[in-house]
């Protein structure tokens, strides 16, 4: 029984010693359960329920603010991928033609018809290696990088260096330079703005795994949300009217905005009642692994504040004197008393999780090999879903033309058929696990349906892909490409969600976070194998 905390704490003479009308000290204290005020003897028999005392002290999330805050900063993660994916046609002007005036987003150049033929940069296939390949490094030294660099200055850091690269991006649209210059210039922006990227969206699945499920998905809809912001952003440039070089320098200059936009959001987030809740919640937990999270969120003065009521104190708040850990399980601390047999029991006291019956260290923390165990189908699936969309989209499907005779509709094609299309139907497939989690009762079904996706590599490769001299094209109208992109879209979208949001539900509280670490390597492992070998595919039409 000696792991009992605060006023549940047993003496020898407690029951005769308590008088009516006595309160214990901590019983004094703001925000201390009011049933200390009965007898020791009747407290420990009518205790109130941990999660209903935990429900009544959780703040609300306002207007749904730290909701749209994350679904905001969910699209800040993936702009740059999408706004440079997005502008394939207009990269790859550049890179034939040579001059900047001439080039606009849709890839013409007035005087100048573009060659299919001439594509000796490969540029696709580079812009999606060079995209992909920081995600799957930076993941490797995550651990690294999140004990040496704190929170804030690993997200504003990297969300200020993607800003600066994005304004130098939108500065070489007026300046004119040789194709070899201007690929190797862009092609260096692309590798150090997607590490930025990486460590930036490493950082925040980090911070997701202290609030509840729904942000998760909220934040996956938001990276989904950003295709359709950047194809919308070019398609408004294209259909404005303005000379070439004025539509794709408003083009670029729209995702600067997007940025400074995140950064705002992120400064604001602390603040916010609702978030700062679950933040120190996680850190009482766990102090040893959120105290950098919260050194680096909060500032000094509520650093040093937070700080001056441990030492020498009683635990405040409903939850810290009625729970404990057991067995990575928060249990009152009377159900732990009983189990305790001197192993195994644990119990939180200042913040710091304490065996019951030595006060040593913790837990020990969750096994690699074990949370593998437990959801290595959900990676092998995330794997292979990556793998198939990465190896054709953008590769095989932004070299699909129009078999139409209308030069305006020849125009649109790729931007509306390709990446709008592709990024609506990848977000409705995000958000569909708002409302549905099939087949989460028969994950079996799941590697079968994922497999299905293989099939979409030689359909999309059998339409109107341009240039090609070995494999015939068997699908020359619209239609087929927009039919096979519809499922393949949507299919991206619903597993990536699915398969992320039912990772951490395979595993035990403690674990869920390495499970989320654990997923977001195979996520990187996923888009590296399918750049790699749309090289393959490319070299195959």
């Amino acid at each position: 029984m000696n792991a009992l905390l605060g006023c549940s704490r047993r003496r020898p003479a407690a029951a005769a010693a308590w008088r009516p009308g006595r309160a214990s000290r901590c019983c004094r204290e703001p925000g201390r359960a009011v049933h200390c005020l009965l007898p020791p003897h009747k407290a420990r028999k009518h205790p109130l329920p941990s999660t209903q005392m935990a429900r009544q002290d959780t703040p609300k999330d306002q207007f749904h603010a730290v909701g749209i805050i994350f679904f905001i900063l969910g699209l800040g993660t993936l702009l740059p991928w999408n706004f440079f994916i997005t502008a394939i046609p207009y990269f790859q002007a550049r890179l034939i033609v040579g001059t900047s005036s001439t080039v606009g987003l849709e890839g013409n150049s007035s005087g100048t018809q573009q060659d299919p033929a001439r594509d000796e940069f490969n540029f696709n296939n580079w812009l999606t290696l060079l995209s992909q390949l920081p995600l799957l490094l930076f993941t490797l030294l995550n651990s690294f990088l999140y004990q040496c660099i704190p929170d804030k200055v690993r997200v504003l850091g990297s969300m200020s260096g993607i800003l600066l690269l994005f304004i130098l991006t939108a500065g070489l649209v007026r300046v004119e330079m040789p194709p070899h210059s201007f690929f190797s210039i862009t092609i260096s922006s692309v590798w150090f703005i997607n590490s930025f990227c990486a460590v930036l969206q490493g950082s925040l699945f980090g911070q997701l795994g202290i609030l509840p499920q729904g942000y998760s998905t909220l934040f996956l809809s938001g990276q989904g949300m950003a295709g359709t912001f950047a194809t919308s952003a070019m398609l408004l440039s294209m259909a404005s009217g303005a000379d070439a070089q004025t539509s794709a320098l408003s083009y670029f200059i729209t995702p600067c905005v997007g940025t400074l936009t995140s950064i705002v959001c992120y400064l604001v987030l602390p603040r916010m009642a609702f978030f700062r809740h679950y933040l120190e919640r996680s850190w009482q937990r766990d102090p040893h692994n959120e105290l950098e999270t919260k050194a680096g969120l909060l500032g000094p003065e509520e650093q040093s504040g937070d700080q001056s009521e441990r030492p020498g104190e009683e635990p405040q708040g409903p939850e810290k004197p009625m729970l404990g850990m057991a067995n990575g399980t928060l249990r009152t601390l009377e159900e732990i008393s009983v189990e305790s047999s001197g192993k195994g029991a644990f119990a939180l006291h200042n913040g710091t999780a304490t065996s019951a019956q030595n006060r040593g260290p913790g837990p020990e923390r969750p096994s690699v090999f074990n949370v593998l165990r437990k959801i290595w189908l959900l990676a092998l699936c995330i794997v292979m879903v990556f793998t198939v969309t990465l190896s054709v989209f953008p590769a095989i499907t932004a070299t699909v033309t129009s078999t139409s005779e209308s030069k305006q509709w020849s125009e649109f094609f790729t931007p509306v058929c390709c990446f709008l299309l592709f990024n609506m139907m990848d977000w409705l497939g995000r958000s569909i696990t708002l409302y549905c989690l099939w087949p989460e009762k028969r994950l079996w079904l799941l590697l079968p349906l994922v497999g299905l996706r293989f099939l979409f590599v030689p359909l999309l490769m059998l339409c109107q892909a341009e240039p090609r001299t070995r494999l015939p094209v068997l699908f020359h109208h619209d239609a087929w490409f927009i039919l096979f992109m519809l499922p393949f879209s949507l299919s991206n979208g619903y597993f990536v969600s699915l398969t992320m949001c039912l990772a951490p539900k395979q595993v035990l509280p403690q674990e869920s976070e390495l499970a989320g670490a654990i997923m977001t390597f195979f996520l990187a492992l996923g888009l590296s194998c399918g750049a790699v070998l749309s090289f393959l595919l490319k070299a195959l039409l």
